[in-house]
This record gives structure tokens, C-alpha cells and sequence, in this order.
């Protein structure tokens, strides 16, 4: 069959283009569409398929300034011709899943988050600190979300990638959508739990709503050393405020953050997620998560397994959670048990009952 991949756009390596190649490996001959494509960001598998881009790629200063062209998304997904195809199939955080498909086309769109910048998490993106802000930014906004609500009666059947944002695609959309955790891991990587050094660790990138200040802040008051892992806006305030226990590493390696899961104490996981694959990756690894009781961590983390939950983001209830993780223990064959469910093969496999469900498709 005859099947077309959209994703959003192609700037980077990140979940989302994680989920991306597990789709292009289910559909091996799929062309790929995308609002833009900056050659040479993305895997090899991703940059070798044929990629269709909108008039978005045509933009001048489009590599840094991307997200400024936000308002004319919508039209420039909805210029993408499916005619021929048998199936599409949208990767979307923002406007993929508003794309416009013939009649008699499957669309599945699995949904890495409804578009964040308008919706729930709107205030924290343009929190209405500059003109532009207070007038312009609200009219645009507004667009931005009729539009997304009505083109969500195109999607055939919505994926999401954890209940949290399940719950949100019902509240924002009025659908149902079936719950598939994305890929997190091919190969199950050998744990060793029995050799941890003395350190607690954040692997985040350093924006304002994944709260890396709170962790900074609660390691302020305690003699516990904390290493942060990567980088952002936030690195410079953060490094003002943080004490010497308090280690920062700027562009740490694949290989760098793997050794840093393999001998921290516990992950510290402060931020609201819709998913949210850092947790995932550090149990991979036996790494323990203390993490906020919110958002995709409630799935992602096992409580009293796994890791340990605090309930709000305050620095005394981070503080109490690390004082109660320290009298904790935990055991291997529970994140064994645990972490398959967000295993690649798992993945693919439910993918393919979903698409097998709708319609009689034969994979390869």
C-alpha cells in the first residue's frame, strides 16, 4: 500500500523523531511529509526517505526563527495533495494532524501533545510581558485554536502517547483516543544496580516549565551533590543561583548521559510532562526517579518500585520526597517488569493491531 508519514517538522533528534522512525520502519516505502526539513539534523534513516516540505522551507531564516511562523502553519499543512495515497499517518505536537486527506483515506494520528503553545500552556509561552505579547500574540492565538479544533474531525483514529495527554486530546477535541506509549528503547540494556555513586542527577533541557530550578533550589538547602545534564535559556540564571554542590554539564554525550544514569543515586524529575522519556530511559538503566505525581510521570514511574513521587512543586515537597527515597530500596526484577512496556517492539506491535483493526492492511 501507498502510505504517507507527516510530521511537523525536521530541526532535530528529539521523542518526537524518536517515534518518527518506529513509524518509517512499520511503513518501509512511506514518503514523508513536513512543514520544513533542515538537512542534515535528523538520523539517517529519517534523511534518506523522500520528504516533501511546504512553502514553509522557503522562508528566510527559517533554521533559528521556525516557531515564529506558527500563524501560517495551518495553511501550510493543509497544502499537502494525498491523492493516490492508501494511508496517511501524522506524528503531530502542533498542526500535523490537521492535515486535509480524500475521502476513503485512513488517517491515524498519533499525538505526541495537543499544540501546547495555545492551549494549556499558553500563559507560560507568552506570559504577556511585551506588546507584542498583550496584542498581537492573543489574536493569533485565537486562530489558532478554532482552527485546531476543527480540523480535529480529520483524524480518523487518534494515538496518544500517554493517558495524560489522552485526557487533554477529550478535553481540547471531544475524542477518544487509544493509548500507545512511545519507543523508548530497542535493545534492553544489562542493570546494575549495585554500584551507584554519591550524586543525584537532572537531564533536561534548561527551559522555564521543566522546573530545573526547583531541583537547584532544593539541593541549595542540602549538602547532596546534584549534576544537571544539558543546556538552555535558563543555564545562565541557574548557574547564578546554584551552590558548589550543584555541577552543571552543558552538552553532555549520548554516551555521557548513559554512565551518568548507570551511577546516579535517582533521577530528580521535577517538570509536567505529557510523556516524558527522560524517566524511562534512567529505570532503563536502574536509575530510581523522584519525580512530580503529574502529568505522564504517573506512568512512566512505578511508585515505591521504581521511584518515588512528590505531590507538589514546592522545594519542601521535593526535599521530603528525597528524604524518603534515602530510607527506599529497590530491587532490579521490578524495573525489568516495568520498563517493557515502553520497549520498541512494543511499540511497533501495537501500532500494527490499530492499523490492522481499522482496515485489512498486510505489513511486510
Amino acid at each position: 500500500m501507498k502510505v504517507a508519514i507527516v510530521h511537523d517538522w525536521l530541526t532535530g533528534m528529539r521523542g518526537g523523531e524518536v517515534v518518527l522512525e518506529a513509524l518509517l520502519d512499520i511503513f518501509p516505502n512511506a514518503d514523508l511529509f513536513t512543514l520544513l526539513h533542515i538537512r542534515g539534523r535528523c538520523s539517517e534513516k529519517i534523511e534518506n526517505r523522500n520528504i516533501y516540505t511546504s512553502f514553509i522551507q522557503k522562508f528566510p531564516l527559517k533554521e533559528r526563527f521556525y516557531r515564529h511562523y506558527l500563524p501560517f502553519f495551518p495553511t501550510a499543512i493543509e497544502e499537502f495533495d494525498f491523492w493516490g495515497y492508501d494511508l496517511v499517518f501524522s506524528s503531530s505536537h502542533c498542526v500535523a494532524k490537521g492535515v486535509i486527506v480524500p475521502p476513503g483515506i485512513p488517517h491515524f494520528s498519533y499525538i505526541h501533545s495537543p499544540m501546547r503553545y495555545v492551549w494549556d500552556m499558553y500563559r507560560t509561552y507568552f506570559p504577556g510581558r511585551s506588546f507584542t505579547q498583550k496584542v498581537v500574540i492573543p489574536f493569533f492565538a485565537n486562530y489558532l485554536r478554532m482552527w485546531d479544533s476543527s480540523s480535529a474531525s480529520r483524524v480518523d483514529e487518534y494515538i496518544a502517547n500517554s493517558k495524560f495527554v489522552a485526557n487533554r486530546i477529550k478535553r481540547f477535541y471531544g475524542r477518544d483516543a487509544v493509548v500507545i506509549h512511545p519507543p523508548c528503547f530497542k535493545e534492553f540494556p544489562k542493570i546494575n544496580m549495585k554500584y551507584r555513586d554519591n550524586f543525584y542527577l537532572v537531564v533536561s533541557a534548561l527551559v522555564p516549565y521543566k522546573r530545573v530550578d526547583l531541583a537547584v533550589q532544593a539541593f541549595n538547602k542540602t549538602s547532596e551533590k546534584l549534576i544537571v545534564a544539558g543546556n538552555g535559556p535558563e543555564l545562565k540564571k541557574l548557574k547564578k543561583i546554584a551552590r558548589k554542590n550543584i555541577e552543571f554539564i552543558e552538552s553532555p554525550s549520548k554516551e555521557l548521559i548513559v554512565e551518568l544514569y548507570q551511577k546516579a543515586k535517582a533521577l530528580i524529575f521535577p517538570g509536567i510532562e505529557d510523556f516524558g522519556i527522560v524517566p524511562v530511559e534512567a529505570q532503563t538503566y536502574g536509575c530510581p526517579v523522584i519525580a512530580i505525581k503529574k502529568g505522564g510521570a504517573i506512568e512512566t514511574v512505578w511508585e515505591n518500585k521504581t521511584g518515588i513521587f512528590f505531590e507538589e512543586q514546592t522545594i519542601d515537597s521535593l526535599l521530603h520526597a528525597i528524604k524518603r527515597f534515602e530510607n527506599q530500596s529497590f530491587k532490579e526484577k521490578d524495573f525489568i517488569l516495568h520498563i517493557q512496556k515502553f520497549s520498541y517492539d512494543n511499540f511497533i506491535k501495537n501500532i500494527k493491531k490499530i492499523v490492522l483493526s481499522y482496515k485489512d492492511f498486510k505489513f511486510s
